[in-house]
C-alpha cells in the first residue's frame, strides 16, 4: 500500500513537472493561466492529503508491528501505557475485522473470553465502529449469540414505550443488512422488552412484528426515495390482528406513528470510521463503465459492492456515493452492446423501476428512474466476477418473508385458552 501511495505521489509530481516544462505560462490566455493556477493548487492539496493519509496509516501499522512483535520491555512503570496502546490497536482491529479484534483483545488479556465481558465492551462502544458492532452481534455462532443476549440485557427498557426502547436499542449499533442477522437481533430485543414490560403485549411475536412495522414506517416516512408516504390509517391497518388475533389499542398505534413522524430514528455516528469499515470489507470494488438512463452516455464510475447494496462514486476519493442501488428484487444478466464490450446489466424482477437513488447536479438526493442499469467491465473475466458477486448479494426481500411468517404466528388466536 505504501508503494502505491509513493508511486501516486511521485508520478503526480513528475507528471506536473513534465507538463510545466512543455510550455511557458506566457503562451496562455489569462483565463487559461487562472485555470492552471487552480489545478496546481488542487494538486498541492491532494498531495498534502496523500501524505497525511500515509502518516496516519504508518502510525497504525507501526503500533501494530511494535506491539505484536514484542517491541516493548514490560515493567511496572510502562504497563499502563502498553495496555492503553494495545486497547487502541484492538479497537482498530475490531473496526477492520470484528472477530480478529475480539481475539486480539482476549489474547492480550484486555477482555476475558466470556459473553458478558465482550458484551460490556461492545455496549460501551468507545472508539468502535457501530456497523462492526452490528455485524459481530448478528453472527450465527454460539458465542456471538450469547454475546448478543448479554448485550441486549445491558439495556433497560423498563416503563419505556416501544418506540423509545427501539430508539435506545438502535442507537447502540447499526442493524446489519442480512435478514437472518436482523431476525436474531430483533427476537432478542422483543424478548427483553416483554420481560421488562410484561403487561403490554400478549406475546413476544406481537412485539417483534410491531417493532419491525415501526422500523419500516420510519423508512417510508423519512426516506426521500419513497414518494407515497403512509398515513396513520395505513399503519393501523397493517398491524391488525397481530396481538394474538386481536387488535392493539388504536391510541397506542397512533402515538407510535406520530412519534416516528415527528422524530425519525437517528443513525448513530461512528466513533470509528464507517467509511473505513466499508473500505476494508467490500464484497467487491473496481472501475466499471455505467450507461446513463436518459442520454445513454457512458461514464466511468468506481463501484463498491457491500451489504446487499451497489454504490458508485465519481472518484475513489469521494466521501459520498453518487448513487446507491439496493439489491432487492433485482436480477443480473450478461448482455451484448454495440458500443461497449463485456457488458452486464441489473434489471427489476417484478416492478417497473429499480428502487435506487442518486445525487443530481445540485447535490440533492433524487429517486432513480432506471428500468435497467447497464455496466461494462474491462475484461471478460472481470465481467463474470462482477456477475457472480452481485448474484451472491442479491436479496429477494427476505425480511418480508420472515415478517409474514412471524405476523401469521402473532395473528393466531390461542385456541387452547378458549377451549
Amino acid at each position: 500500500m505504501w508503494q502505491d501511495l509513493d508511486t501516486l505521489t511521485s508520478s503526480t509530481v513528475n507528471s506536473g513537472s513534465q507538463q510545466a516544462d512543455q510550455f511557458s505560462t506566457t503562451e496562455l490566455t489569462p483565463e487559461q493561466q487562472k485555470i492552471l493556477i487552480d489545478i496546481r493548487r488542487k494538486k498541492t492539496e491532494l498531495l498534502l492529503e496523500i501524505q497525511q493519509l500515509k502518516d496516519e496509516l504508518g502510525e497504525v501499522v507501526a503500533e501494530m508491528e511494535i506491539m505484536e512483535g514484542g517491541g516493548f520491555t514490560v515493567d511496572e512503570s510502562n504497563k499502563p501505557s502498553n495496555k492503553t496502546k494495545q486497547t487502541s490497536i484492538g479497537r482498530k482491529k475490531f473496526n477492520m475485522d470484528p472477530k480478529k479484534g475480539i481475539e486480539y483483545l482476549i489474547e492480550h488479556n484486555l477482555l476475558t473470553p466470556t459473553p458478558e465481558d465482550v458484551a460490556q465492551f461492545l455496549y460501551k462502544g468507545e472508539g468502535l465502529n457501530k456497523t462492526a458492532i452490528g455485524d459481530y452481534l448478528g453472527e450465527r455462532h454460539d458465542f456471538n449469540e450469547r454475546v448478543l443476549r448479554a448485550f441486549v440485557e445491558l439495556h433497560d427498557f423498563t416503563d419505556l414505550i416501544l418506540v423509545q426502547a427501539l430508539r435506545q436499542f438502535l442507537w447502540s449499533f447499526r442493524l446489519p443488512g442480512e435478514a437472518q442477522k436482523i431476525d436474531r437481533m430483533m427476537e432478542c430485543f422483543a424478548q427483553r422488552y416483554c420481560q421488562l414490560n410484561p403487561n403490554i403485549f400478549t406475546n413476544t411475536d406481537t412485539c417483534y412484528v410491531l417493532s419491525f412495522a415501526i422500523i419500516m414506517l420510519n423508512t417510508s416516512l423519512h426516506n426521500p426515495s419513497v414518494k407515497d408516504k403512509p398515513i396513520v390509517e395505513q399503519f393501523i391497518t397493517m398491524n391488525r390482528g397481530i396481538n394474538n388475533g386481536g387488535d392493539l389499542p388504536r391510541e397506542l398505534l397512533v402515538s407510535l406513528y406520530e412519534s416516528i413522524k415527528t422524530e425519525p430514528f437517528k443513525i448513530p455516528e461512528d466513533d470509528g470510521n464507517d467509511l473505513m469499515h466499508t473500505f476494508f470489507n467490500p464484497d467487491k470494488e473496481g472501475w466499471l463503465w455505467k450507461q446513463g438512463g436518459r442520454y445513454k452516455s457512458w461514464k466511468r464510475r468506481w463501484f463498491i459492492l457491500n451489504d446487499n447494496c451497489l454504490y458508485y462514486f465519481e472518484y475513489t476519493t469521494d466521501k459520498e456515493p453518487r448513487g446507491i442501488i439496493p439489491l432487492e428484487n433485482i436480477q443480473v444478466r450478461e448482455v451484448q452492446d454495440r458500443h461497449k464490450p463485456h457488458c452486464f446489466e441489473l434489471y427489476a424482477a417484478g416492478s417497473e423501476f429499480i428502487k435506487a437513488c442518486k445525487t443530481d447536479s445540485e447535490g440533492k438526493v433524487v429517486e432513480g428512474k432506471h428500468t435497467v442499469y447497464r455496466m461494462s467491465a474491462a475484461t471478460d473475466e472481470e465481467k463474470d466476477e462482477w456477475i457472480k458477486c452481485v448474484r451472491q448479494s442479491i436479496s429477494h426481500n427476505p425480511f418480508y418473508d420472515m415478517l409474514a411468517a412471524r405476523k401469521k404466528k402473532a395473528q393466531k388466536t390461542n385456541l387452547h385458552s378458549k377451549s
